[in-house]
């Protein structure tokens, strides 16, 4: 593949490609820096490293040479470095050298486990390849107890050692009393939600091992991020050695950043992201590239899919079946069989979630298209790093969505090209996360007052408040599980703070399709809604909300739907407050009501009528919305808040101005640009904006945490909250829209259908506020 004529033809818009080359990047290759182990290795290892023809490049040189001194160790670069054998030659060393030491790989997804299996056997004596096992959903029932009797190191995942190991860990007494090492591998992953389950499984984890004798070292393998060691140290408990030099070899690279063009040159709307980037991935397919396009969610998977098999059906049908959809909610058969296609070379393209971003063995890859900023700096450089594996020059190009952050980036590049990372935010002490695993961690071993050593300040607390529910009992100054409560772990969703999954079946066949989390189930799943599963429509039937089951039927459609969604919020506590200017900057706990009161309905791909809305809204601007009869969600969680100055209510009231579109537009662009600065995505995040709240007294911005409990994220916009709005105020007052646009002030997720917006007053209010 020639990357640099594929970029010319790019800029000459060849083809389908209509957009703008907005930025190129040219990457040099790098070479290798070696590095030398200074520990001596068994012989057995040492033999097999040069067979192999394996020289250790100075961060895995550094991080394993740590590991095996006695630390806890976090190697933080980037995609394709080789961070794997930084555990697999400690491993190694140990079972080469200690006949009754174990350990432990825990990954993210179960096809990564299958991946590392085959490159630590490879260092092993068969005798010893045969004592390496996986252990997760896959595995048959028949073969786990000869994992368990058998096994000296064990590849599983968080929900498998939730539940299945920590709770029946007698059964693992002899993996836990020898363990030595843990290996967390695509640490970066476990953030919010998932990586605060996972930092107390880890804390329960060391608390069985105490018990057993062990007190293994923990080796953290993450992508390049802004803390790594304050990461680690929050997933683990325990401070660790920052490894974050990148030794290995990278071939070239031409990264660009690709805006579609614009279709409505009066209201500044452009073309979507999803269906330019269907035209790009079709383009690429023509010429031979192998190419992975990321997309940022399930159903942007299907619909992009979709469109690109239609096109490639009209004009080359072959290629049409060389094309297919991934994403981590299908079924395991289904997923390792576009894995085996993609590395085999039977697929030519796929049209992938972030499921697809980490370490799978997916071959070599020759481009990455992304539709829109994944949400991170380093999930970025993870999903691009998924091409040139084998030191070829690739090709990789982000295409801009129409939202404040994508736009931000095309106009700022070196932002993104000059910056360091995101941070990466996790709460373990998240009451809805760390009661429940206090309750999992009594049933495994009675808890005692010094697991507040473990488990932090808020352990008494909550351990009082599982008291007083029943669910824990104390005697002599411990706490027991009653009779009464059954296997906990059952009720403990690791991945969400929802307890509850609802499953979505097929009518008539009783086929179960997926899992949706209860957070997401009101606005995918209510009665009316069109799901995609796998690029086919199916008209959801009814949503029994007692038994938590959609119950779908395959309909031949051209549309899909889009709820509104109606926001409250409550000021429950004030934590943090701060003079900001001429206001004041607060943070605190909230309670969050959100209603699915109606839904649209939009055709695939058409000129776009919303932010980041790839199709038409069917029956135009004024098409009605059908009502919708469900429950509100209502759920506790953090957030920041800001007030107007009194010389913005002033004139705001002088003028007669909206303020309501302007505090609307403020809010809107500001949740649009905070993933700049906090490792989220932006439906991790929410808002509301007031002319006058009941809690405040005044007109108020609120940001807020998505998930029940908080994770962190709005907690790190407090700290950040200066160049989060001056960020902001530069989005609205680049944009060359004249009354806003989803590039600055409209957003995809509004539950009010983007109105009121008054994007001149947004920017008045930003000055003032930054003032």
């Amino acid at each position: 593949m020639d990357a640099g004529l594929l970029v010319d033809q790019l800029r000459r818009g060849a083809d389908a490609a209509m957009g703008e080359l907005a930025h190129e990047e040219q990457l040099a290759p790098r070479p290798a820096t070696p590095g030398q182990l200074t520990a001596r290795l068994a012989p057995e290892l040492a033999e097999r490293l040069a067979e192999h023809g394996i020289t250790l490049y100075a961060h895995q040189a550094a991080a394993a040479g740590a590991l095996l001194e006695g630390q806890d160790v976090v190697v933080a670069t980037p995609a394709a470095s080789g961070k794997s054998l930084c555990g697999q030659i400690p491993v190694a060393q140990a079972l080469l050298t200690a006949p009754r030491a174990s350990a432990l790989y825990l990954f993210p997804t179960k096809a990564l486990a299958q991946d590392q299996l085959r490159g630590l056997r490879s260092l092993l004596p068969e005798r010893l390849a045969r004592t390496v096992a996986i252990l997760d959903g896959d595995t048959p029932q028949g073969e786990r107890a000869g994992v368990r009797r058998n096994a000296r190191v064990v590849f599983t995942n968080p929900d498998m050692l939730h539940y299945g190991m920590l709770p029946h860990h007698k059964g693992w007494a002899r993996l836990l009393a020898g363990l030595r090492y843990v290996i967390v591998d695509e640490s970066h992953t476990y953030r919010g939600v998932f990586g605060s389950h996972v930092a107390n499984i880890l804390r329960r984890l060391r608390r069985l091992c105490a018990r057993y004798g062990a007190d293994p070292r923990f080796l953290c393998a993450s992508a390049t991020i802004a803390n790594p060691g304050e990461h680690a140290a929050a997933l683990t408990g325990r401070p660790a050695t920052v490894v974050d030099a990148d030794g290995a070899p990278h071939g070239g690279r031409r990264f660009v950043f690709w805006e579609p063009p614009v279709v409505d040159p009066e209201r500044g709307l452009r073309a979507s992201a999803g269906s330019e980037t269907a035209r790009l991935l079709e383009m690429l397919l023509k010429r031979d590239v192998r190419t992975l396009a990321f997309v940022r969610t399930r159903r942007q998977a299907e619909v992009v899919y979709r469109n690109v098999r239609e096109r490639l059906r009209a004009s080359q049908p072959a290629l049409a079946e060389r094309v297919k959809p991934y994403r981590a909610s299908y079924l395991s058969e289904d997923r390792r069989a576009v894995e085996r296609g993609l590395a085999g070379g039977d697929l030519l393209g796929v049209v992938a979630t972030n499921a697809l971003e980490l370490g799978i063995d997916i071959g070599d890859l020759d481009a990455t298209l992304l539709s829109g900023y994944p949400g991170s700096i380093a999930s970025t450089w993870q999903q691009a790093g998924r091409a040139g594996r084998a030191g070829q020059e690739s090709l990789s190009v982000l295409v801009a969505q129409d939202n404040p952050l994508d736009q931000y980036l095309v106009r700022h590049p070196d932002f993104f090209f000059g910056r360091p990372h995101e941070h990466a935010r996790i709460r373990h002490d998240n009451p809805h996360v760390l009661g429940p695993h206090l309750l999992c961690a009594a049933y495994e071993m009675p808890l005692r007052p010094s697991d507040a050593a473990l488990f932090g300040p808020r352990f008494s607390e909550q351990a009082a408040a599982l008291e007083g529910e029943g669910l824990l009992t104390q005697r002599a100054g411990q706490w027991f599980v009653p009779a009464s409560v059954d296997y906990p772990a059952a009720g403990v969703q690791v991945r969400s703070v929802d307890r509850r999954q609802y499953v979505v079946t097929e009518v008539g066949t009783g086929r179960v399709l997926e899992d949706v989390d209860e957070g997401a189930a009101f606005s995918q799943l209510h009665p009316g809604a069109v799901y995609l599963h796998q690029g086919d429509p199916y008209l959801v039937r009814e949503l029994d909300t007692s038994a938590g089951v959609a119950a779908v039927e395959r309909a031949d459609v051209d549309y899909f739907t889009q709820a509104r969604v109606l926001t409250d919020i409550r000021v429950l506590s004030t934590l943090a407050q701060r003079p900001f200017g001429a206001t004041t900057a607060c943070f605190g706990e909230v309670e969050v009501s959100r209603h699915v009161v109606s839904f649209r309905k939009r055709g695939f791909y058409g000129a776009p009528q919303a932010a980041d809305a790839e199709p038409d809204l069917l029956g135009g601007a004024d098409a009605p919305e059908e009502p919708l009869d469900l429950p509100p969600r209502i759920f506790r969680t953090t957030a920041l808040w800001f007030g107007l100055p009194e010389r913005s209510q002033r004139w705001l009231a002088e003028e007669g101005a909206d303020i309501a579109g302007g505090l609307h537009a403020l809010e809107h662009a500001a949740i649009g640009v905070l993933p700049l600065f906090a490792l989220c995505d932006r439906n991790d995040i929410g808002g509301v904006s007031t002319p006058l709240h009941p809690d405040t007294g005044e007109p108020t911005v609120f940001i807020y945490d998505g998930h029940a409990g908080g994770v962190g994220i709005a907690e790190h916009g407090h700290t950040v909250l200066r160049e989060l709005l001056t960020a902001t105020r530069e989005v609205i007052e680049a944009c060359r829209c004249a009354e806003g646009c989803p590039s600055c002030i409209q957003s995809p997720k509004c539950g009010n259908n983007n109105a009121p917006l008054d994007k001149a007053i947004a920017a008045r209010l930003l000055g003032d506020v930054l003032a």
